[in-house]
Order: structure tokens, then C-alpha cells, then sequence
């Protein structure tokens, strides 16, 4: 098991910690929230802990999850009948302290959450819907809002079974969304068609929204990690992977080495270089290509995204903390009031700087970049 130090970080940092530090000045435990956005954000946390081996690092991610878990292993202002696969993702996080900790509450906070998953309503070709409220509607952020998770889950308590049904949610929602014209994936698709925001021929909801692609590929590099190598559907998510990611490339902002909002339309006017979709996608690439996942190849559109992160969307205050620009803060469909998924909706969503659907993926993007060497000036 890695020590960890309480000492200070030293002076030279890395972006990673540089990132970290700063989110750290920003992000209290009295902003904490049950929520799949924070939960990626103090996971990535977690992560620069094991790397680095900094006390301060894991000390807040264990106090994070003690504000949630309770000593009977239920969650704070967690509910399995809410069946909202946004509240699984957070859960990610329990693996960790579990090893650290060996308590036991965190087993059974595991199992509570692993509970949901086994009753989640499903469209009737086998699919987690999104939400309760979202019926026989599967979004690509669903798929790394759980699949992850309970491929890990399977892996921890032995439930090989559960491996059949991960796959199945990306083959499934794959099949739904993939584009023949530009190899990408539309956000989500409605099995029913009943809503305004989808095709009634095809179920897909009309845009390409990029951090939609980019909570899959994640999921997809993140999934892989823990899928055994004799199963059956391996190879076949490998090469799901491998052909988002060169469509991915297709796509790539020539200039600057980022994604825009719209994946496919960046020449329409409102279109912006997004920054968490670019994060994804320089996380999914490094670390698929460590991992032999994807040809080494990618690693230079990994670079070339990484660059134009830290060129174009990293800015330095006076104190010397990081803020990440151009995050879209939220985007969905449905729902009250009515999201209809057109291009003008995408690009009028708020940008939030800093926010941690960002921040985190920019924090497991740089420990990526590290690992393969590239770290574009470490500096003072």
C-alpha cells in the first residue's frame, strides 16, 4: 500500500497538482453534494492521491464520503426509487476508501448502490433508461454514469455475470446512436419515440453534442480496464473504441487541437471549442493507448489536445490558481423546462468556468499526460 506524506507539494508542480491545488482552494466539504459531477471530480482527486502520495489529498476524499455514508451503509440524501443513474457514478469512490479503510460501511454502501442497478426500469431491449422520469430513453452519459462502476463491482465481489450486462448497454446504445456519416455518436436515443426531441423513424436525439462522445469513450476506456480478457465482447468494444476515436480525430480543431460542442458542425455560427469534451477525449486517448487499447498513434492527438487545453483554456490568476474556461455546465433533453436538443439549445447552455464536469476529466487527463512523459512545462 502507498505511504502517504503530509509534507507540502513540492515547488515544482505538475498540471495535475497544479489543478488540484487550486480546485482544492475553491471546493469545500460544505459544497458537497451526492451527485455524479462531484463525485468525478473528487475521484480524480483520489487518483492525484495514489500518484502522488499526498496525506492531504486522500484526507479530503475520505471526509468527503464520510459526510454521505452513514454507519448503517446508506447515503445521505441518496434514493434507490429515484433510479437515476447519475447517482451511481459518485459510488466510484467507495472502492478506494474501502481498500484504504477496510470498513465496512463502505461494502455495504456498495451493495446499496449495486441494489438500484438490479431493479433499474430498462426499455424493452434490456437497456438502463436514464432516469425514472426519462422512460425508455438511454443517454451516452448513462453509460459512464454506471458502466463503470459496475464493471468494477463485478470484478470486487465476483459477480462475473454482471459483465454480459455492461457490454450489452454499450453494444446496445451503440447500435441507437452511431452516425454512418461521420462515425460519431448522437447524444441519446428514445426507444418509444415519443419524444419532441427525437427522430420518430430512428428514436436519436438530431445533435452530436461533444461531451455526450466523451462520456462514452471514457466509459469505454474506463469499462475495458476491468472486462476480463476472455469475454466474449471484448475485442468488439475495442473496436467500437477505436472507431469513435478516429472519427474523433476527424473532427479535431486543426489550430488549437480541441472539440467543439457540436462535434461535427464546426463551421455554424454560436459553435465554441468546448473544454470538457476535450478533456475526455485526451484522458480516453493517453490512457487507451498505456492501456494498448488504442495504437499508439493516438497519443500525438492526445498531445496535440493537451496543448491547446493548456494554451488556450488555462488561465493563471495573480495567487497562481488554475481556472479551466469554456465548460458547458449542463445539457440534457426533455424534462421542465422543455430541452429540445436543437443546436441552438446546446450552444446557449451556460458556460461555467471551473466546473467539475471539467475539471475533473482535466485532472485525469494531465496524470495521463504525465505518465506518457508530456507535461508541457512543469513550472513554478
Amino acid at each position: 500500500m502507498k505511504q502517504f506524506s503530509s509534507q507540502k507539494p513540492p515547488t515544482l508542480k505538475s498540471w495535475s497538482v497544479r489543478m488540484v491545488e487550486s480546485t482544492l482552494q475553491r471546493y469545500t466539504l460544505k459544497d458537497a453534494r451526492w451527485h455524479y459531477e462531484h463525485g468525478l471530480q473528487v475521484m480524480a482527486i483520489q487518483q492525484t492521491a495514489e500518484v502522488t502520495g499526498e496525506a492531504r489529498y486522500m484526507r479530503f476524499v475520505l471526509d468527503w464520503v464520510d459526510r454521505f455514508v452513514q454507519a448503517d451503509g446508506s447515503i445521505r440524501t441518496y434514493r434507490v426509487d429515484e433510479y437515476n443513474l447519475d447517482q451511481i457514478n459518485a459510488g466510484r469512490l467507495l472502492f478506494g476508501v474501502l481498500d484504504r479503510t477496510g470498513d465496512k460501511r463502505y461494502r455495504k454502501a456498495l451493495h446499496l448502490l449495486r441494489e438500484q442497478l438490479r431493479t433499474q426500469p430498462r426499455t424493452n431491449s434490456n437497456g438502463f433508461w436514464h432516469k425514472k422520469i426519462y422512460p425508455y430513453q438511454m443517454w451516452l452519459d448513462g453509460i459512464y454514469m454506471a458502466g463503470p462502476f459496475l464493471a468494477e463491482y463485478a470484478c470486487r465481489f465476483n459477480e462475473p455475470e454482471i459483465f454480459d450486462d455492461v457490454v450489452h448497454q454499450i453494444l446496445l446504445i451503440e447500435e441507437h446512436t452511431h452516425d454512418t456519416r461521420t462515425g460519431l455518436l448522437y447524444h441519446a436515443w428514445d426507444e418509444s419515440k415519443q419524444q419532441r426531441w427525437c427522430d420518430p423513424i430512428t428514436g436519436r436525439s438530431p445533435h452530436i453534442w461533444g461531451r455526450g462522445v466523451g462520456w462514452f469513450v471514457m466509459a469505454l476506456v474506463d469499462v475495458l480496464d476491468q472486462l476480463p480478457r476472455e469475454q466474449a465482447h471484448r475485442q468488439d468494444l475495442i473496436a467500437i473504441l477505436d472507431r469513435t476515436a478516429r472519427a474523433l480525430v476527424r473532427v479535431q480543431d486543426e489550430a488549437t487541437g480541441l472539440w467543439y460542442q457540436i462535434l461535427d458542425l464546426p463551421e455554424r455560427q454560436g459553435n465554441y471549442l468546448e473544454a470538457s469534451a476535450s478533456t475526455m477525449f485526451v484522458y480516453a486517448f493517453a490512457r487507451a493507448v498505456r492501456k494498448g487499447y488504442l495504437p499508439q498513434d493516438f497519443l500525438f492527438s492526445a498531445r496535440r489536445g493537451y496543448h491547446g487545453l493548456l494554451q488556450n483554456l488555462i488561465r493563471i490568476d495573480a495567487q497562481g490558481l488554475l481556472t479551466l474556461e469554456k465548460v458547458c455546465g449542463g445539457a440534457g433533453l426533455g424534462g421542465e423546462p422543455y430541452r429540445d436538443g436543437s443546436f441552438e439549445y446546446y450552444v446557449t447552455e451556460k458556460i461555467i468556468p471551473n466546473d467539475p464536469k471539467g475539471v475533473g476529466p482535466f485532472i485525469l487527463a494531465a496524470l495521463e499526460m504525465e505518465r506518457a512523459g508530456v507535461n508541457h512545462g512543469v513550472v513554478e
